[in-house]
């Protein structure tokens, strides 16, 4: 056991002055089978110190339903036997460009403020989650040295009531070691999001002795910490791949030891958005008012560790850097995981439409006098189905989807009329009366930074015909979660000759079980499991062009494949099961997110990861093909 607190100028371990060398590290966004490797990989760039945020949404997804809760601890374990100290960051809200910030997509009252509906959630969830922290805590024997209250909350709002009451929460929950704030260098940020008597540490990319000049017109006393040194950054669908130059993120870390204080590299190793837990952007400047920007599958991060846990030229500078700061010789590299033996095309024999999957995975279906939206039909991830039909008789005028988030493929009579967009929401081509529409909704990752993070998604605004609302509409849920319990329920049929949106099946004979990359040439968007596991979504709008399968996910001999395309070939959707039959039809609205072009679904390939720091080892160094 041991006692850590935070001193005048430094933190102190037993008395002594201590610096952290910390990395971020996201146990949910590794494969627990590969934590020993990962927390090792940080021991040897020089790091003596693991940070881990906590999606309370993830472990929550229903009001009292919790899933393996004890994941964070078993990971806080891992770290102990790994050597490295521990810094636990358990929001409520944690931004980490995750679905919705981590909050569930159920909570009740204004989020992020002193309310007390909302408050009381939060009580009740801390109450469960504390017990995987408190008696991990340094002075009990365990890795933990601090624990943060809320997360760059002055970015967001001023409320210090509601800050000062999860601080002695978390103090009446049982956290004993420091607590801490982190917030960016400005005065607003720092003003609104610190807490007095709890340390202050402030996030960056650069320019370090500005940032810390802020901070200590804040904080005239106390350790200075970069709580998060962006030395990567993440991608969005349809945007453009971002990498930083190690050596000027070298420089940069240097210059953050130099002013002689601790720092957690943001990330030291991404790892990736499984199972579509990825959160989304707003663009617009200052205010994140502006277009949805969702971000990828890779959490990739341009870290010093890739997405496969592989040191990049990254690591090599930073491990010269920091060795300057060890105690003594850094531990050897451990070897890199073992890549897939020989590449495997996937053979899918089955499908099923998308209708016979929302019969056989999906919630009830209701008669709503509006569109519900996916949190009134309880749906996190996923998509809902709308349908309403056209009153009439009437003239043909264009049909509207307002306040739509965030995507939809549109049937008129069963014939695909377009893909329609937040920004883009009305049909090309107007609907006569006694029209029946289906509209398949897709939410491609709830808001986690801003002012319009936990806004809604589905048709949030109604659905018009000229200037008309729609009543009577029809809606069902399909959650992503629902396929864990497998797709025996679903019934398939032989796969469409032409290509089709639906569930595909099949299997990929393995020889040599590794890491992989899952290549889907020609498909346009959706997800893909393997042997039951969601390796999350593919999208041909790039620049993500593969996705990652862990080794572990992988056996040897036959696996099975399933593949959810949501929009058919070609980046457009095609007819309705319940119309001619999966023939292509209709067209996009011309989105860049309608799809990519004529390239025809060809079967995925299962191959082995390029080494790294060759030119295409990186699977979001381009786009699909």
């Amino acid at each position: 056991m041991g006692e850590f607190t935070v001193g005048d100028t430094d933190f102190l371990l037993d008395g002594r002055p201590v610096r952290l060398l910390s990395g971020a590290l996201h146990y949910f966004r590794v494969r627990e089978e590969q934590w020993g490797h990962r927390l090792g990989m940080l021991r040897a760039m020089g790091l003596n110190c693991v940070e881990t945020y906590v999606p309370w949404n993830l472990h929550e997804p229903r009001p009292g339903v919790f899933r393996d809760v004890r994941a964070l601890g078993r990971f806080l374990d891992a770290a102990r036997e790994a050597g490295l100290w521990a810094i636990v960051r358990p929001g409520p809200y944690i931004c980490a460009e995750w679905e919705n910030g981590g909050l569930p997509h159920w909570l009740p009252g204004r989020a992020r403020t002193r309310d007390g509906e909302y408050l009381r959630e939060v009580e009740r969830w801390f109450r469960r989650l504390m017990g995987e922290i408190v008696p991990r805590q340094i002075d009990r024997g365990g890795p933990v040295l601090m624990v943060q209250v809320e997360n760059e909350y002055g970015s967001y709002g001023s409320d210090r009531v509601y800050l000062r009451r999860l601080a002695d929460v978390l103090r009446a929950e049982g956290v004993s070691v420091p607590l801490f704030t982190s917030d960016g260098p400005e005065d607003h940020m720092l003003g609104g999001g610190s807490v007095p008597g709890v340390l202050a540490t402030v996030n960056f990319g650069s320019r370090a002795r500005e940032a810390f000049e802020v901070l200590r017109r804040h904080r005239p006393e106390g350790p200075l910490m970069c709580m998060e040194f962006w030395c990567g950054w993440f991608d969005h669908w349809g945007g453009e791949h971002v990498v930083r130059d190690p050596g000027d993120a070298a420089d940069a870390l240097r210059e953050i030891l130099e002013c002689g204080a601790s720092v957690n590299l943001y990330m030291a190793h991404g790892g990736t958005n499984f199972a579509g837990w990825a959160g989304a952007n707003r663009g617009g400047g200052a205010l994140h008012e502006g277009t949805l920007e969702p971000d990828v599958t890779s959490y990739d991060y341009d870290a010093p560790l890739d997405e496969l846990g592989r040191p990049t030229e990254k690591f090599w500078r930073f491990r010269e850097v920091l060795a300057g700061y060890a105690q003594g010789p850094l531990p050897d590299v451990p070897p890199v995981p073992a890549p897939l033996g020989a590449s495997a095309v996937v053979d899918l024999r089955e499908w099923a439409s998308p209708h016979a999957v929302l019969e056989a995975l999906g919630g009830p279906e209701e008669e709503y006098a509006v569109p519900p939206t996916f949190e009134e039909l309880d749906v996190d991830r996923g998509l809902v189905r709308y349908e309403v039909t056209v009153p009439g008789p009437r003239g043909r005028y264009p049909l509207l989807l307002r306040g739509l988030r965030d995507l939809a493929v549109v049937y008129v009579d069963g014939v695909a009329s377009g893909v329609l967009t937040e920004d883009e929401p009305r049909l090309g081509e107007p609907v006569a009366g006694g029209a029946r529409v289906e509209m398949w909704v897709e939410s491609l990752g709830r808001v986690n930074y801003g002012p319009r993070s936990g806004e809604p998604k589905g048709i949030t605004g109604g659905v018009l015909h000229e200037r008309q609302y729609l009543h009577g509409v029809r809606a069902r849920g399909l959650r992503l979660d629902a396929f864990d319990g497998g797709v025996g329920a679903v019934p398939f049929t032989g796969v469409p000759g032409e290509g089709a949106r639906g569930l595909y099946r099949g299997t990929v004979e393995v020889r040599g079980a590794g890491d992989a990359f899952l290549d889907l040439p020609g498909w346009t968007r959706g997800f893909v499991w393997i042997n039951g596991f969601n390796l999350g979504r593919y999208w041909s709008v790039g620049p993500q062009r593969s996705l990652y399968v862990p080794g572990p996910v992988l056996r040897e001999g036959v696996n099975e494949v399933w593949v959810l395309e949501f929009q058919g070939p070609d980046g457009e959707p095609v007819e309705s099961d319940e119309g001619s039959g999966g023939r292509p039809a209709g067209s996009g609205a011309g989105s860049a997110w309608s799809g990519a072009g004529s390239v025809r679904p060809m079967p995925p390939v299962l191959r082995g990861p390029v080494p790294a720091g060759a030119p295409d080892a990186d699977p979001v160094a381009g786009s699909l093909s």
